[in-house]
């Protein structure tokens, strides 16, 4: 049986530990910044989510010098170029919660005929102080109004593509079954499982 091996996830975002925690089982061990007695925010100032995943891994990787990683996801609108993308958390202002987020995404698509979308999420992991880069992209459209109470985000408003379901009204099996951090998350463990034979 392999040892249990240590990744630090860099984030602060406890819904998204909980999530990764139901992908990543044994032997993978996360460890959450809190349990690494890490108390800051780390900036997303880049335009791109591979950069501003790169500037999480990299700034923990320097504070930790453990293997460690980090993602940044976001939603895709297609009628919207592409918005809010990198913005996503930060799409209705600097203070805005998600529930603002909503709000108006669902504003700036009134009366707009084309509601597809995707989330990509890139996962940047730091092993053995070299750089990795995995993504993963769930594609589908987005709702007229919100529906559902479970997940975290967007999810009240996005329908994966061969679902009739909100990623909120889906429990977190069956949002693993479409979620694009899900697909990140795969390819990483694939990329372990051969580094630890």
């Amino acid at each position: 049986m392999l040892e249990s091996i240590d990744l630090v996830f860099a984030t602060n975002n406890q819904n998204k530990v909980k999530e990764i925690r139901s992908i990543l089982k044994d032997p993978f061990r996360i460890i959450t910044l809190l349990d690494a007695g890490i108390y800051i925010d780390i900036p997303e100032p880049h335009n791109s989510l591979e950069a501003n995943a790169t500037e999480k891994s990299t700034t923990i990787h320097k504070i930790t010098q453990k293997n460690c990683f980090s993602e940044d996801t976001g939603l895709e609108v297609f009628s919207l170029d592409g918005a809010p993308g990198v913005k996503s958390a930060r799409y209705a202002g600097e203070a805005a919660i998600f529930k603002d987020n909503i709000e108006l995404l669902l504003l700036n698509l009134k009366g707009r005929p084309n509601r597809s979308a995707r989330f990509r999420t890139v996962v940047s992991l730091i092993w053995q102080g070299q750089e990795y880069l995995f993504e993963g992209i769930c594609a589908g459209s987005i709702t007229e109004s919100q529906k559902g109470l479970e997940g975290f985000g967007y999810d009240p408003v996005f329908i994966p593509d061969g679902s009739d379901k909100t990623f909120a009204e889906m429990s977190m099996d069956e949002k693993n079954k479409y979620s694009h951090r899900k697909k990140a998350i795969a390819k990483l463990i694939e990329f372990l499982k051969e580094k630890v034979k």
